[in-house]
């Protein structure tokens, strides 16, 4: 899709709040919507990767203190872990919380619709303007005293 061009100082005076939002309010929007087709939420979507990367290293309640800062809808995240158990999408045992096969399926399901997100929010724009635009933001975090690391 085009946009209209505009000269930088008109572009420099805009609310980088209400930019950023409404990028935020679409990008997760389109997000939860692919992910809602295969019946999941944005945290099923966290706790599959998180439990993919560390088999049976994650317990509830390390997995809950790690997710729950990303957490904007008040998430009972042992609701998203109990549907993801009933699945047969994971197993918990006192070690943690592992993978099954199915939940592997499902998670590589739930990536490709993740991937046409990412495709539609990168076109048009190039590898080096995307890097930049993270870096300021990261930049503009850290200004206002948050953590513009990426996460670990």
């Amino acid at each position: 899709m085009a946009i209209k061009e505009y000269p930088q100082d008109e572009l420099a005076a805009q609310p980088i709040g209400a930019w950023s939002g409404e990028t935020y309010r679409r990008v997760v929007g389109a997000i939860r919507a692919e992910l809602a087709v295969e019946d999941l939420t944005q945290p099923h979507w966290w706790t599959l990767n998180h439990v993919a990367g560390r088999p049976g290293a994650w317990t509830r309640s390390a997995l809950i203190e790690r997710l729950s800062p990303y957490d904007d809808q008040d998430t009972d995240f042992d609701g998203v872990f109990d549907d993801l158990l009933n699945r047969g999408w994971i197993t918990e045992d006192a070690e943690g919380l592992t993978l099954t096969d199915a939940g592997a399926a499902g998670r590589l399901r739930a990536r490709t619709r993740n991937r046409r997100v990412h495709d539609r929010v990168h076109e048009g724009i190039t590898t080096a303007d995307y890097v930049t635009t993270v870096n300021v933001l990261r930049r503009m975090v850290a200004n206002l005293g948050g953590n513009g690391n990426l996460p670990d």
